[in-house]
């Protein structure tokens, strides 16, 4: 029996490299299983040392340095820009689109860039252990939903970002809510600029180009590069929230615009620019 089951599990691994070549769906199975378990068991690994220091901002630097590696294995290459503006280490809110799980992956390539940083991310992904209790002890903020609970998402989320600028942190946010690779940026809910504004904390945009090289429908996951564009920090220094929907909407603006610019930029230059190394870091002009 034993070597039935060894000359199964010799035809199954050399049939790998045929599924992965010839049925997109699986190298999309495939590669996202992989982010996901280096991610599980790095999270795994790490709660022990995060328990050292629980709640600290400084445990998601470590946490990148042990999950960034993992875009050489599925294709994906990165670029930053203006990564400058990230590096000073004074509190803000960033603001970014939100495509797919992989902005993690995206994040995981700064996160040593921006230094003292920290996430608002929706309640329920506390519960995707490890990974949720190894966030929470890096200091993830976790809120509720905020179609059924709104003012009490609003107190927690006002709540971090005072703690936020008392400690010289970033807190970056997700203004568009769910995830939605559609080549566009979606309406962005209030909530981000609200605290902004309340804070008198400047905003910082950011702004990830599409993730060309992703489908769902088909499943197809490609060798692909993403620029990471980071936007002159916007300040909300006088402003009130009668300026709410002004600020948002100039906001969005600004980051649509980029939005289309840099898209157009890698389609030019054929989606895959060969200067391109895994992490690049390009300098503020």
């Amino acid at each position: 029996m034993s070597i039935y089951l060894e000359v199964f599990i010799f035809g199954a691994l050399l049939g790998l490299p045929f599924l992965y070549e010839t049925r997109p769906a699986f190298g999309y199975c495939l590669k996202f299983f992989l982010y996901s378990l280096v991610v599980m068991f790095n999270s795994l690994i790490l709660i022990p040392v995060f328990l050292l220091r629980p709640k600290s901002v400084l445990n998601l630097i470590v946490a990148s340095y042990f999950c960034r590696w993992i875009t050489h294995v599925i294709g994906v290459k990165w670029m930053l820009r203006n990564g400058n503006r990230l590096s000073v280490q004074e509190p803000c809110i960033i603001v970014s689109n939100h495509q797919s799980s992989l902005d993690v992956l995206g994040m995981f390539q700064i996160w040593s860039t921006m230094g003292r940083c920290t996430v608002i991310a929706k309640k329920g992904i506390f519960w995707a252990w490890p990974f949720g209790l190894a966030a929470w002890l890096a200091g993830l903020v976790f809120i509720p939903r905020v179609k059924t609970k709104s003012e009490q998402a609003k107190a927690v989320l006002n709540s971090a970002v005072e703690e936020a600028a008392k400690k010289q942190t970033k807190v970056w946010i997700f203004p568009e809510g769910t995830r939605k690779n559609t080549g566009q940026i979606h309406e962005f809910k209030k909530g981000a600029f609200h605290s902004a504004i309340c804070s008198q904390l400047p905003i910082t945009p950011i702004v990830f180009s599409r993730y060309y090289f992703l489908q769902r429908h088909p499943m197809k996951f490609d060798p692909g590069t993403v620029i990471i564009h980071v936007l002159e920090p916007i300040s909300t220094k006088g402003l009130t929230l009668d300026d709410l929907d002004e600020l948002t909407e100039r906001v969005y603006k600004k980051m649509e615009k980029v939005f289309e610019e840099i898209n157009r930029e890698l389609e030019v230059a054929g989606k895959m620019p060969k200067v391109l190394q895994y992490f690049t870091y390009e300098k503020m002009n």
